[in-house]
């Protein structure tokens, strides 16, 4: 801000960036980099690389200093970060920090957070059935799915993102990716929310680098630093490549400068065909020189303490420099050459306080004020400043870290020397995180626990790897147990316990839980991901029994997720039975049990779950989703009742209510729910279930707007195209129908509602072909499907398939009781074929099925007409007294009984009153399948009474006639 003095932090920088000595010629390098016109820089992508304590750190924090002294926006980015998400937070919130803030990132990285919650809320007790065919199956939790997203985009294991190698299955990383995109639709707001939950990275990073720009166009450079990025490369390698140097995201500013430290090379597989763009900075020791160079600067001349410094630094700048600190003016001050040079460097130290307090702050892996406090002695609580100004210490904003060699060597001497001061610090500083995340919960939990908590998870990882420090063979069973609340939380928790579990063992000198930390950390980046983890828990000793129940629990939703059922029941089971009250064990059973169709054993594992816990609200909707699926209607509403008495502003639970009012028939409550649940939120769901209610009731116009609110909300919602296209056919729109199930279809290819529709409306306006194909694909996906096969039956009909659709009507007196409808579609294809007999017994049989069925007796008489029989005109008689008007077998469908009529007045050969009745047919403005069908049907009879066929064939042109005048 103009007009402002140099704060604290800046006036450190200069005052270190003065002291700075060696590394010449990288910084001039760096400094004519930021000389350079932008739109022709040729150096923009610096790497700094060498082994621990060459400076490197160092010399970032001074190209950090010479970037910002040039008025650069500048970010530094080390190991703290998990996830690419974070790792643009940081910089943003860096930027805000130097008057750059990126505003429209901030508000959409805000608004990503809360929809992934909300999206994992809905998830978490999403009601299988609802808007799903039946047996579809929702897809895991979005939380698992991103955070495997931003874990393995960094590895090039995502499509779309890097190579993909094909060393982790995408069926583990996103199983059901599709049905978990429609499924997601109905609970967020609209389509970009979903691809904002879905693909993160797609979403932020092209927002991130346009906000980039804006930044870029008022300040001569933006400069991004990356440190430690032998530990972040991993993570980081394919989103920065991209980013750097493709248009995946969008365009880079050209005064952009990005300086990326580590110990390794960079990793060839991602960068090798752009190395020509990296300018490489291998760091080595200090030559003797250099070293000479920084010891003058300190003010140490005398030659003898400078050989002395030189053969214990080993020309390594970072303990050249803690040497030189103290100005020692002789040999003896700095004492017997052997050893190591921290040591040297406390004996130098005279004041015991800041000795003793150099010492303990080793120990913990990050320092704040209240922290160092946590770690010293009283007399040396107001010494913070002083350590914070420690060559050896990072400050950033108040939180320090010691240099990875000093501490490490800090921290080998003090466990040497005292084991009893070890394990009491380290148990000290553990009790003072676990009373920081105490003082926490005193407070009301967060809705989704306390460990969706930061800053009492941050607190909790802390105490963790003080309790693995202190004692590590009391703690590592705990440790273990907690790597499974952590992945509860999600992948990115699960790395962080799992790197400091590695972390605690290398310090601790443990090897017990080192080697855990390998393996674990293997595993995770091996290709099995998260489950690999569990694997490896349940399969080796470490945890108690409830922590291997929990192990078995979180590698069963692993496995659910995948759709890997019956490993899922078997990992749960052994779940419950290792711990009788694991709630999530039953849970987890119960909605795998659902999910594949078994509702009363899942019902009986939500009631267990819920004895346990009464308040576990998936619980308790997942039971009344149960209910639900399985007709037991009353049940399912006490259980949404008891769902809304524990969350009354809970909008699902009013919109599953409303379904199953529906179901009832009890319209205006299933209206009252929906409403509710729309006020709440407007949900996609709640709105379409509010349509279909509408329609149900007939009030199509009012249908409408629900489904237009709902695709405006979610464009790709396949529910809602099909629905809508349902209410204009019941408009006469017949056109826009079939093009809205289309839509739908498309999105949902494996609706077999929305295919039976389709399928339908195509038989009635004639497309044969096309209803064919819809019949035939409902069932390919569902082969019992009785309507589907009635269906087909029907169209090959009047294909004149007829032995096919003899097929078709056979299949379905096996899969049920054989009816009067289906005996009498099969007789009618037997007489079609001429198979006079078999037609003769099968409408024998429907007449005793269903002796008021004006159809069978029709086509009875027909039958006896051909074999000659005098039982002809009764069934004929009954078939016209049930289809006349006042008769009680007459249906719903006026055209079908006018048909119906025509063709018995003709098998009587009344022709004035065929004529009159195909008058009144035509005059109802008949759909083009069901004309169709009445043609047919009037040919049919050619055969049985031959000398009709003058005047059958002019009935069938008066149809045609006046059928083509109406299209």
């Amino acid at each position: 801000m103009a007009g402002r003095g140099p704060t604290r932090q800046e006036l450190i920088r200069r005052r270190r960036s003065g002291g700075f000595i060696g590394r010449e010629g990288e910084v001039s390098a760096f400094r004519d980099a930021l000389k350079q016109p932008p739109d022709e820089a040729a150096q923009f992508l610096f790497h700094v690389r060498g082994p621990a304590g060459v400076g490197k750190s160092t010399l970032v924090r001074q190209l950090e200093t010479i970037a910002r002294d040039g008025q650069a926006v500048t970010a530094y980015v080390d190991e703290s970060v998990a996830d690419i998400v974070e790792t643009m937070e940081v910089i943003s919130a860096q930027f805000a920090q130097q008057g750059a803030a990126l505003k429209g990132f901030d508000k959409l990285l805000a608004t990503y957070r809360q929809r992934r919650h909300e999206a994992d809320a809905g998830m978490g007790v999403a009601v299988t059935g609802g808007d799903l065919p039946a047996g579809e199956v929702p897809p895991p939790s979005p939380s698992t799915v991103i955070a495997s997203q931003l874990g393995l985009a960094g590895l090039g294991m995502i499509p779309g993102v890097g190579a993909f190698t094909g060393a982790v299955d995408p069926h583990q990383v996103a199983a059901g990716a599709d049905r978990m995109k429609a499924l997601i639709s109905t609970r967020l707001r609209n389509h970009g929310d979903v691809e904002l939950v879905l693909s993160p990275l797609d979403a932020l990073t092209p927002v991130f680098l346009e906000e980039l720009s804006e930044v870029a166009r008022r300040r001569p450079w933006i400069v991004l630093f990356f440190d430690t990025y032998e530990r972040t490369g991993r993570l980081l390698d394919t989103w920065l490549r991209d980013v750097l140097v493709s248009d995946r995201y969008g365009g880079l500013p050209s005064n952009v400068l990005v300086t990326l430290a580590g110990q390794s090379r960079l990793t060839a597989a991602c960068w090798q065909d752009w190395m020509d763009l990296v300018t490489d900075w291998p760091l080595e020791a200090f030559t003797e020189t250099e070293a000479r160079q920084l010891l003058t600067g300190k003010g140490v001349t005398d030659e003898r303490v400078v050989e002395v410094i030189l053969q214990l630094s080993k020309c390594l700048p970072v303990l050249v420099s803690i040497l030189a600190e103290t100005q020692p003016g002789s040999v003896e001050e700095i004492g017997d050459p052997s050893g190591t040079a921290v040591e040297r460097f406390l004996k130098w130290e005279t004041d015991p306080a800041r000795r003793a307090a150099a010492l303990a702050c080793a120990f913990p892996q990050e320092l704040d004020e209240d922290v160092y406090r946590a770690a010293v002695e009283e007399d040396a609580t107001e010494l913070f400043g002083w350590l914070r100004s420690m060559p050896f210490v990072t400050d950033r904003s108040g939180h320090c870290r010691y240099h990875e060699l000093v501490r490490g060597t800090m921290l080998r001497l003090q466990r040497r020397q005292s084991p009893a001061r070890w394990e009491q610090l380290h148990t000290r500083l553990a009790d003072a995180f676990g009373q920081r995340r105490a003082r926490l919960e005193e407070a009301a939990a967060p809705s989704r626990g306390w460990w969706a908590d930061e800053t009492w998870r941050a607190h909790r990882l802390q105490e963790t790897y003080h309790r693995l420090c202190a004692d590590p063979r009391t703690a590592l069973p705990a440790a273990l147990s907690e790597l499974l609340d952590a992945y509860c939380h999600g992948v990115t928790s699960l790395r962080r316990w799992i790197q400091t579990l590695a972390r605690s063992g290398r310090d601790a000198d443990s090897e017990a839980v080192a080697q855990w930390g390998e393996d674990l950390q293997a595993a995770m980046d091996g290709p099995g991901g998260s489950g690999a983890v569990f694997t490896l828990l349940v399969s080796r000793a470490g945890l108690d029994a409830v922590g291997r129940a929990l192990a078995f629990a979180c590698r069963g939703l692993d496995h659910r997720s995948a759709e890997r059922y019956p490993q899922a029941l078997a990992d749960y089971s052994r779940a419950t039975e290792l711990d009788p009250q694991l709630v999530r064990a039953y849970f987890g059973r119960g909605r795998t049990h659902a999910l594949t169709g078994s509702h009363d054993e899942a019902i009986a594992d939500f009631e267990r779950a819920i004895e346990l816990d009464p308040g576990h609200f998936r619980s308790v909707v997942s039971r009344g989703a149960s209910y639900r699926l399985t007709g037991r209607y009353e049940e399912a509403l006490a259980a949404f009742g008891h769902a809304i008495e524990l969350a009354p502003d809970y909008d699902w639970a009013f919109t599953n209510r409303g379904v199953v009012h529906r179901m009832q028939g009890r319209f205006e409550e299933a209206l009252a729910d929906f409403d509710r649940a729309v006020e709440l939120r407007e949900d996609p769901w709640a709105l379409v279930n509010r349509g279909v209610t509408f329609n149900a009731m007939e009030r199509f116009e009012e249908a409408l707007p629900d489904f237009a609110r709902a695709l405006a909300a979610s464009p790709d919602y396949g529910w809602a195209f099909i629905n809508r296209g349902v209410t204009y056919w019941e408009l006469g729109r017949h056109g826009e129908a079939i093009a809205q199930l289309d839509r739908g279809v498309e999105l949902s290819p494996d609706h077999v509602w929305g295919i039976l529709q389709r399928g339908r409306m195509h038989e009635c306006l004639d497309r044969l072909v096309e209803a064919h194909d819809d019949f035939s694909r409902v069932i390919e996906l569902k082969p019992d499907s009785i309507v589907a096969l009635c269906g087909r039956g029907r169209v090959r009909h009047l294909m004149g398939l007829y032995a096919a659709a003899v097929e078709d009507f056979s299949r379905v007196m096996e899969l049920r009781r054989p009816d009067e409808w289906t005996l009498t579609a099969r007789g009618m294809a037997y007489r079609l074929m001429g198979r006079y007999e078999e037609a003769l017994a099968d409408l024998t049989r429907a007449v005793a099925v269903g002796p008021s069925s004006a159809h069978a007796h029709y086509e009875t008489a027909v039958v006896l007409q051909a074999l000659g029989r005098p039982e002809c005109d009764h069934h004929l008689s009954r078939a016209v007294e049930l289809l006349a008007p006042e008769g009680a077998g007459i249906t719903s469908d006026p055209a079908a009984n006018t048909g119906n009529l025509v063709l018995a007045h003709v098998l009587s050969l009344r022709w004035e009153e065929a004529g009159s009745l195909v008058s009144a047919f035509l005059g109802g403005d008949p759909q083009p399948g069901r004309a169709q069908e009445l043609i047919l049907a009037l040919r049919s009879l050619i055969v049985i009474i031959p000398s009709a066929e003058p005047r059958i064939l002019a009935l069938c042109r008066t149809v045609e006639e006046r059928f083509a005048r109406h299209q």
